[in-house]
């Protein structure tokens, strides 16, 4: 998601209004229009609100309600078996139970207390059947017309400016999934907040495809032409039984697909198989392609039974494969099929995945642009920090370079082609870790996956001047002197470690420390797009500048302040790094 950050500085233009008559002096900044902002009452809030419902479809097999979903693992008894169900995976097993015969009576207990997770979000605990009943008869029946948006989806983080009581500072909020969207939203419909959507954002249809807007029309336009566009499944039959063929076919052949996910006969074999992607042809022929780069050609049929809709997938030498697939989900470009006996496989949808790999092709790829080592995993030991803000150069005649405290190390690349498949091997003078042999086992537009026997590597292509928001970024970086104004971690502030330091960023991607007391030391940085920006900072060991060696998410930039921080694994902050103009 590209966000473009000038937009960050701007404030709506009645809010700067407000500002303005409370001060004496005038500020000089261009106003956004005041249809940026999101009020209690506009349609565009009451949209995207709606987008936001918790959708408990999915789980309908278990409590029969569209409006409350049952938070997993739950335990429930069907036809007198008795299912520990921890994932939406095994809804499919009490679909294929309730499915073994026809003439049967089929029934589902649920062993209590479970909790429910509302329309809302919120979660309560339910202890007996008659609770769950009574929240059940406050939701519509099946396939009544609700509240909820589900044909289309946001793709997070997405961000919104929002603006305090004053009016007088900015803060940036990032929204990660629906409930932080509705829990916002409900905000802003209570007015407490006034806030507007940084674009661009891109949303997905119920069918994976996805689509990019630019500003609140579009937005409104969008959803609301795809409120409508979909079957939002919300009858108590689980699974896909309202697939058709044609809907199934379409969905298949649109893009390539990776497996995510494979259990054949109760055993797990997604290390063997996972990135291994399968192309479908709308002929009937099914192309694998295996992380080596070996091409299999099989074939592939569907047709819709009482069963649900079903996958053939046929290769002569490709046992795992072939059998008969129930489609039982189908859902943010994803397609989940199994069958009984303990054979699941889930595929994800990848569009820009690339099939037909040749030597040159590889060649051409890596020159295109700089290359960032997002990953560098070596006998047992996590190597990629030693590569940030370092990014690799590949140019002609099997040069590469290798750009550290803005000088270039300068070494060679080779692109071997071996019984394995395509292989890469670098090169460079101290770096011994790179040197391997790497096998290229995927490949896509901004993604070059390496294996080595146990050791792993992660290319991310960087091209900053395609992308505004970077070039702005660096822009702000170069001019000028920086000085770090608050850090902070767990154990307290730890700005005085730092006092009197000043940061040059240069344009080579070199920053100079400068000490008064102790002179001049060198580190690297580079500025970056992965789910945000990013700004990528190493500095070795040199304390206390060391501390900092770090990929910190950019949450604030002015041309006089950059505000970054470091957030856990749960979405927690756990650092805080402020540097100001000096």
């Amino acid at each position: 998601m590209k966000t473009n950050l000038k937009t960050l500085l701007l404030i709506p233009f009645f809010a700067l209004l407000l500002f303005t008559s409370c001060q004496d002096e005038v500020i000089d900044i261009t106003p956004a229009e005041d249809s940026e902002a999101l009020t209690a009452e506009s349609e565009l809030t009451s949209l995207m609100f709606s987008t936001s419902i918790m959708d408990g479809s999915a789980d309908n097999i278990i409590d029969n309600a569209s409006c409350t979903s049952v938070k997993l693992p739950i335990t429930v008894i069907v036809n007198g078996l008795e299912i520990y169900i921890d994932s939406r995976e095994d809804f499919a097993v009490i679909e294929a139970i309730f499915k073994e015969f026809d003439d049967d009576e089929d029934d589902l207990e649920i062993v209590f207390p479970i909790t429910i997770i509302l329309s809302n979000h919120e979660e309560i605990v339910i202890e007996n059947r008659d609770a769950l009943e009574e929240l059940i008869e406050d939701c519509r029946g099946e396939n009544e017309d609700d509240d909820d948006i589900e044909c289309i989806d946001f793709h997070y983080p997405i961000s919104f400016s929002v603006f305090n009581t004053d009016f007088q500072i900015i803060d940036v909020v990032t929204i990660e999934n629906d409930r932080q969207l509705y829990r916002f939203l409900k905000r802003v419909k209570n007015a407490e907040v006034i806030a507007s959507l940084n674009f661009p954002i891109t949303l997905e249809y119920a069918d994976g495809t996805t689509v990019q807007v630019n500003n609140n029309q579009e937005l409104a336009r969008t959803i609301k032409e795809a409120k409508d566009a979909c079957d939002e499944d919300d009858d108590n039959d689980y699974g896909d039984d309202d697939f058709t063929k044609e809907r199934l076919d379409k969905y298949l052949v649109a893009c390539p697909w990776v497996v995510y996910e494979f259990k054949r006969n109760d055993v797990n074999l997604s290390d063997q198989y996972n990135q291994y992607a399968l192309n479908f042809k709308e002929d009937g022929v099914v192309v694998m392609r295996a992380r080596n780069g070996d091409m299999l050609t099989g074939t592939w049929t569907t047709r819709v039974t009482n069963r649900g809709a079903l996958l053939k997938l046929e290769f002569e030498t490709l046992a795992d494969f072939t059998l008969e697939w129930i489609v039982y989900d189908i859902e943010d470009g994803k397609i989940k099929i199994y069958e009984v006996g303990g054979n699941r496989i889930i595929l994800k949808r990848n569009c820009d995945i690339i099939f037909d790999i040749t030597k040159e092709r590889i060649e051409n790829f890596l020159q295109e642009c700089l290359w960032r080592i997002a990953r560098l995993h070596v006998n047992g030991t996590d190597n990629e920090k030693d590569y940030i803000g370092t990014p690799l150069k590949f140019y002609e005649n099997n040069v590469v370079k290798l750009r550290v405290n803005g000088e270039l190390v300068v070494g060679t690349y080779e692109i071997g082609v071996r019984s394995a498949g395509f292989t890469l091997q670098i090169t460079l003078e101290g770096r011994p870790d790179l040197k391997l042999e790497w096998l290229i086992t995927f490949l896509e537009n901004d993604l070059i996956k390496l294996e080595n026997v146990n050791n792993q590597m992660i290319l991310k292509r960087h091209c900053p001047d395609s992308d505004d928001d970077l070039t702005y970024v660096d822009a702000v970086l170069v001019n000028g002197l920086w000085e770090v104004a608050l850090y902070e971690d767990a154990s307290g502030n730890l700005t005085d470690y730092y006092y009197m330091y000043t940061l040059d960023f240069r344009e080579t991607g070199r920053i100079v420390v400068t000490d008064p007391n102790n002179g001049i030391s060198n580190g690297s940085w580079l500025a970056y797009r992965n789910d945000g920006l990013k700004l990528g900072m190493y500095f070795g060991n040199n304390e206390p500048f060391g501390t900092l060696n770090h990929r910190w998410s950019v949450k604030e930039i002015t041309p006089e302040r950059i505000e970054l921080k470091d957030f856990s694994a749960n979405g927690e902050v756990e650092r805080v790094l402020v540097l100001e103009k000096k």
